[in-house]
């Protein structure tokens, strides 16, 4: 059973507040070097094996953002910086001002590396230094989180399964998903704890992050229901739409669009269905997917980033219906393992993206997605510490050979989820 808050606080010893978050601290570690050593040994092979498709990197990257340096530089740093790293770092070099697609991406990260980059002279080191410090604080808060409303044994091993799950590869590269991770979780940890004020700061950083941070309303809302906390704590819960709220004002005040994150989606084909749509038009894409591997078939859309070849496509969309299929007894495990707050977050934050699919690839951008639902991670973490060894070498093996597979993927300029 997980711990109550006065036993997590006597659970401290006379170290004090920062020794008590060591053990913490050690896990995440642990699990952040090994996972990451995974990606940079798969990318970097695949790089000197295969080399990179050059005419993807010169299309997608024309000002060569993820290549400043030197060739043994740029190299060193491939698994960490393609596709969308480009647009986050065109928003932190020049803000805004190239065109309103540009507002899909919020603008808590690239403003951490604009500031990171004065200091240490490179916007893209200052992605990836920021994205590494991101994971490490999101994975000792998550240990955290889990050893409360679990208990050790399976916290350690929701930080190694999601430190392994092959959506993580983003966490380490110039993405904002790690920040992302790292105040989701801080502003659950938070409201758990009894910190309403962290809980509606954290929150509205998260909101300010990704559009999907303001979901996070649904848990701290119903974490202060369930600790019967003074009406007054209940406000600072309105902080967290103003993150969101503060980004579409300034995008109005500087001659945007205020609704332009929203409207920008459409340059991704994506588009509101109907609640849940998603699942349906992916098990179509699959169903055509699978169609096509096996008969060749072509393909009955175009798909923009995988060029259009009706085995990659259909590859593709199998590949993220599985995540799909994956995921469905990790929310089930959720919504009856875990108190009631942690899954209605995962329900609510995956029928965002499966509510709203992408025309060519309808559920694009997945595994990504599913990466930062913690509470799929804190049941899962449950369920192989409950199990017999060859159930976690089994789970982890597969999620660490995924990893590499996207790794070598991303690494070489081909495109993954």
């Amino acid at each position: 059973m997980g711990l109550t808050v006065q036993e997590r606080w006597a659970d401290r010893t006379d170290r004090g507040a920062l020794g008590a978050w060591r053990p913490d601290v050690a896990a995440a570690w642990r699990a952040l070097w090994w996972s990451r050593a995974v990606i940079w040994v798969a990318g970097l092979s695949a790089i000197g094996i295969w080399g990179v498709h050059a005419g993807k990197r010169a299309t997608f990257d024309p000002a060569a953002l993820t290549r400043p340096w030197s060739p043994l530089g740029d190299l060193l740093v491939a698994p960490a910086a393609r596709w969308d790293s480009v647009w986050l770092l065109s928003v932190a070099g020049s803000g805004y001002g190239g065109g309103d697609d540009r507002a899909a991406f919020f603008p808590l990260y690239p403003l951490l590396i604009r500031v990171g980059g004065t200091i240490v002279g490179s916007p893209l080191l200052a992605a990836v230094l920021i994205s590494w410090v991101a994971f490490l604080a999101g994975l000792t808060v998550l240990h955290r989180l889990a050893v409360l409303e679990l208990d050790r044994e399976s916290a350690r091993w929701a930080v190694v399964a999601l430190a392994l799950f092959p959506g993580s590869l983003w966490f380490s590269a110039a993405y904002s998903e790690s920040l992302f991770l790292l105040v989701s979780v801080g502003a659950v940890l938070a409201a758990r704890t009894g910190h309403w004020t962290w809980a509606g700061v954290l929150g509205a950083l998260a909101a300010a992050t990704r559009s999907a941070g303001v979901l996070l309303l649904v848990p701290l809302v119903l974490l202060w229901w369930d600790a019967r906390a003074p009406r007054r704590d209940l406000a600072w819960l309105a902080l967290v739409p103003c993150g969101l709220g503060a980004f579409c004002a300034y995008l109005a005040l500087t001659g945007h669009a205020a609704n332009a994150p929203f409207a920008a989606q459409d340059t991704w084909h994506r588009a509101f269905a109907w609640p849940w749509g998603g699942v349906r038009d992916g098990a179509v894409a699959a169903w055509e997917g699978l169609r096509q591997v096996v008969h060749g078939a072509a393909p009955p859309v175009y798909f923009m980033k995988a060029g259009g070849d009706p085995v990659e496509v259909g590859r593709h969309n199998l590949m993220l219906f599985g995540f799909l299929v994956l995921a469905v007894p990790a929310l089930i495990g959720a919504l009856r393992r875990l108190p009631l707050a942690h899954g209605a977050y995962a329900a609510v934050a995956l029928a965002m993206p499966l509510s709203y699919p992408v025309g060519p690839q309808p559920l694009m951008s997945l595994p990504r997605f599913e990466a930062v639902l913690y509470p799929l991670f804190l049941w899962l973490g449950w369920w192989l510490a409950r199990g017999a060894p060859w159930r976690r070498h089994l789970v982890l093996g597969v999620f660490a050979a995924g990893l590499a597979v996207f790794s070598m993927l991303f690494s070489t300029w081909h495109w993954v989820a």
